[in-house]
């Protein structure tokens, strides 16, 4: 699943004015050709572990009329931040012809912002012409809702960039240095395109058939990102598990997986670079030849990591091909302490399930376990925050059994609705009610030698009001002067937005939602039933 973090900018080593340590960067001549910066409103250090940057890189460089180049965010809160120049040439923002943002967390839509005004860049579409760059963004979280940021963007891509940019580039092509509103007309008659100040219609998510037609891999590599040990691989995308709080059933499903032929032989390739390759997928534990898949690698002498892993997949041989793969660290996401819980948010995986994977791996000698959790989902009580409890404490009586000094963290987030889940229509939980359970997990399981990690639950009140949001709070994001919980207060009271009103107000489902304009393909009607079914 994809994990909305609670975060705003990790510092990196690479900072602006130098150049990074990087192996793969493309660089053009720009004579003639379309230049795109590419902007993903976060640290470069995030950002260059993010597969969806590598791959519209690689989309957009492999055409030779195009030229893109990457820009990020550099400098922690509270630091004047200096205008973005671009990675390969350090050309500011306003020389590119069209500025595309990949965005795939709420809480860096202040970056997006900041971006633009230290551009010296019209923050309001409206306020732009053909003398501007065209700015248009992408990701996960605009394919849910783009309407926060609806305001700030000439058009936005709801869907895959595979199955978007191939129409769109000649588009852009032809009609850049044209009138703005003819080129803004034409780009909103394209498939998955919403161009705010045109569209009417609705706009239908867009994804590819087969993965195999697009490879997508680490294309830049360095070592100055979170995962730069590793060569990335993109083994599926979609979940056919359809947890009822998870935006992967929607923004990327079906589920499809790239065949075993071909991540092999995309594994041997990656080999030159690293000796550790990186499985990535929001379930890769799904993949239908998994085994085949691990045995493979294996004979290549490969290690591995993989990204997420669902504990009723995974049968004793496919533990033992990890182990043997190098991984020293098992991350399973029970997600609710309780068995009634997890049945209401449909994430179907027993007790079981969790002690015969926490029981094999610390045989196997991983040295460290994760449990994902989360506190504050729809009909959750204090009881099901001791069965939280009670399943750590179980999880870690069977590794000091099996393997004594195997370490265990447990990582908790506050749940926050999500556009185009079943439970969209329905609230978070008070912040008192998530500090105070939260609070119990912390005062109990330290003292039992178990790490708890905890994202903050004021920033994911924040998150909520962004997830759901509308147009109206886009006036919020503009007016804020810092990007702290005291200035997002002091521009939420100026703007007069009811952040209540998003965050924790459970809405009538027969109310028009800010994200009806896109078709996802799931009925609303299965999504209303899956909420009635968890809560009534």
């Amino acid at each position: 699943m994809i994990r909305h973090k609670t975060r705003i900018t990790r510092r990196s080593r690479y900072r602006q004015g130098e150049l990074p340590r990087e192996e793969g960067a493309c660089r053009k001549d720009w004579g003639g050709r379309l230049p795109i910066v590419l902007i993903y409103p976060n640290s470069y250090y995030l950002g260059m572990s993010n597969l969806g940057i590598h791959a519209v890189y690689r989309l957009l460089n492999r055409e030779d009329s195009v030229v893109c180049e990457r820009a990020f965010q550099e400098g922690g809160n509270g630091e004047k931040k200096p205008a973005v120049l671009s990675v390969e040439s350090r050309r500011r923002l306003t020389d590119f012809a069209v500025i595309a943002f990949s965005i795939s967390y709420e809480l860096d839509y202040f970056n997006v912002v900041s971006i633009l005004k230290a551009s010296r860049i019209p923050l309001r579409a409206v306020d732009r012409d053909e003398r501007h760059p065209l700015v248009i963004a992408g990701g996960p979280c605009v394919a849910a809702n783009p309407m926060p940021l609806s305001p700030f963007f000439d058009c936005l891509c709801i869907g895959e960039a595979e199955a978007i940019l191939p129409k769109m580039l000649p588009v852009l092509e032809e009609g850049i240095g044209g009138r703005r509103d003819e080129l803004l007309k034409t780009l909103a008659s394209l498939p998955g395109v919403y161009v705010p100040r045109y569209n009417g219609r609705t706009v239908v998510r867009q994804r590819v058939a087969n993965l195999d037609d697009f490879p997508v891999t680490s294309v830049i590599l360095t070592p100055d990102t979170e995962l730069g040990d590793l060569y990335l691989i993109e083994v599926q995308r979609g979940c056919n598990w359809s947890c009822r709080f998870c935006l992967v059933s929607t923004v990327f499903s079906p589920a499809r997986f790239r065949s075993v032929g071909r991540l092999l032989e995309t594994a041997a390739e990656g080999l030159k670079y690293r000796p550790r390759l990186g499985l990535v997928g929001p379930a890769v534990s799904d993949h239908p030849q998994l085994e085949e898949l691990l045995t493979g690698l294996l004979r290549m002498g490969a290690k591995f990591a993989i990204s997420s892993l669902r504990v009723n997949r995974l049968s004793d041989r496919i533990l033992e091909a990890i182990a043997r793969g190098g991984a020293r660290t098992i991350t399973i996401a029970p997600e609710a302490g309780s068995e009634r819980l997890r049945q209401v948010i449909k994430k179907d995986i027993g007790e079981e399930d969790v002690r015969r994977v926490v029981e094999k791996a610390a045989g196997l000698g991983i040295k460290q376990l994760k449990l994902y959790f989360m506190v504050g989902l729809p009909s959750e009580t204090d009881e099901d925050i001791e069965e939280i409890i009670r399943l750590t404490l179980e999880s870690r009586a069977v590794l000091e059994r099996k393997q004594s000094g195997t370490r265990l963290t447990l990582n908790v987030a506050p749940f926050v609705p999500k556009a185009g889940t079943p439970f969209q229509w329905l609230p978070m939980a008070s912040l008192q009610t998530l500090n105070r359970r939260i609070s119990r997990l912390k005062s109990v399981l330290p003292a039992k030698g178990i790490k708890v990690k905890s994202e903050s639950p004021a920033w994911s009140q924040v998150q909520a009001v962004l997830a759901r949001g509308d147009r109206s709070v886009a006036g919020v994001l503009e007016s804020i002067e810092e990007v702290t919980l005291a200035g997002w207060r002091k521009a939420v009271e100026k703007c007069r937005l009811d952040a209540d009103y998003y965050a924790h107000q459970r809405w009538d489902t027969g109310q028009a939602l800010p994200w009806g304009i896109i078709d996802s393909g799931v009925k609303a009607g299965q999504l209303e039933r899956g909420m009635e079914k968890a809560v009534g």
